[in-house]
Formats: structure tokens, sequence, C-alpha cells
């Protein structure tokens, strides 16, 4: 079954309840597979892990 891995910004219990949501809705519908055999991963990186165009993100904002 799907398992659908997600990197980004330190988000909220909410924001995240919401992602989840929606992502499975979505690949649900998709794959034409019951929401029960979606698998969705979080993983959060901290700002000064990350770097674009040679910057920092965290220098960034």
């Amino acid at each position: 079954m799907p398992i659908i891995t997600i990197e980004g910004p330190k988000a909220s219990k909410e924001q995240k309840k919401e992602l989840i949501e929606k992502i499975t809705k979505v690949a649900s519908e998709c794959y034409n597979l019951p929401e029960q055999a979606i698998t969705i991963s979080i993983y959060e990186n901290p700002m000064d892990n990350v770097g674009v165009g040679g910057k920092q993100l965290s220098d960034m904002h």
C-alpha cells in the first residue's frame, strides 16, 4: 500500500492533522484505494538544516 513521506518545516499539530487528512483523501482517490490503506509520514527539518540557493532557510526568513 502507498507510503507517502513529507519533509518540511516545523508545523503545528493542527497543520499536520490537516495535511494528513487532505493528502490521504487525494491519494485514496487517485489510487482507488480505501483511506485506511494510505500511510503518511512527516519529517520536520529545522530551517538551519535546509539550504536553498546556497543559503540556509533560517537566514532567508
